[in-house]
């Protein structure tokens, strides 16, 4: 989709209500409530983050989203596709800012250049105990995209129109940090699977863009 197109038609987003856990649960990997339920005390002290849905045009100025693959570590999500973004720091003086900050660090984009639009439905993620807070945003001229090497390993630029496809969303099995392999609901992008908390967070990204599109 045409990038000033694409501008137009989200300008009607801000006024509109979240699809939230419905569409969330869509993706949801299926032993999801069971760890909600075991971390319900977890959930209190959860720390805080925020990411970035960042949407920007390409030099032939269709719509893009830029997602990232994170670096093969001892963590729970090692080597896995998510959205630029990080934990909330002292200094921050918002889950926005934390988002665009650390947009900036992952990526590159001058926190100037982008412009939030929307924040979306927060989301625990019981294996690292945060509560992730995906945030709308565009930035309106083509990134020079500069990724953090410590922390991603390659950066995934999406097409809206690849992204809105149907038949995107497959089943596929994965390990889990729990080392156990389960079959889950994922998105295929770029050849990236992608599931867990950012394929929820996708989920409901795909059917508020779609109400508007």
């Amino acid at each position: 989709m045409n990038f000033d197109t694409f501008l137009k038609s989200i300008s009607k987003i801000e006024n509109l209500d979240l699809p939230g856990e419905a569409s969330q649960i869509k993706m949801s990997p299926p032993y999801r409530l069971e760890l909600m339920e075991r971390n319900r005390e977890a959930m209190k002290t959860a720390r805080m983050a925020g990411v970035m849905a960042l949407f920007y045009p390409s030099v032939t100025n269709e719509t893009y989203l830029i997602l990232i693959l994170r670096k093969t570590y001892k963590g729970v999500h090692s080597a896995q596709v998510g959205f630029p973004g990080g934990k909330l720091e002292t200094d921050d003086s918002s889950l926005e800012f934390a988002a665009l900050r650390e947009t900036y660090e992952e990526v590159g984009v001058p926190i100037k250049m982008m412009k939030v639009l929307k924040a979306m439905t927060p989301m625990y993620i019981p294996p690292s105990n945060f509560t992730v807070n995906p945030f709308l945003g565009v930035t309106h001229t083509t990134p020079n995209f500069v990724k953090q090497d410590e922390e991603v390993e390659d950066l995934i630029e999406v097409s809206l129109s690849h992204f809105l496809e149907e038949n995107n969303v497959v089943s596929t099995s994965v390990a889990t940090s729990y080392k156990v392999k389960v079959d889950v609901p994922a998105f295929k992008l770029n050849n990236h699977i992608v599931w867990g908390a950012t394929a929820m967070m996708l989920s409901e990204l795909k059917d508020l863009l779609k109400t508007v599109l």
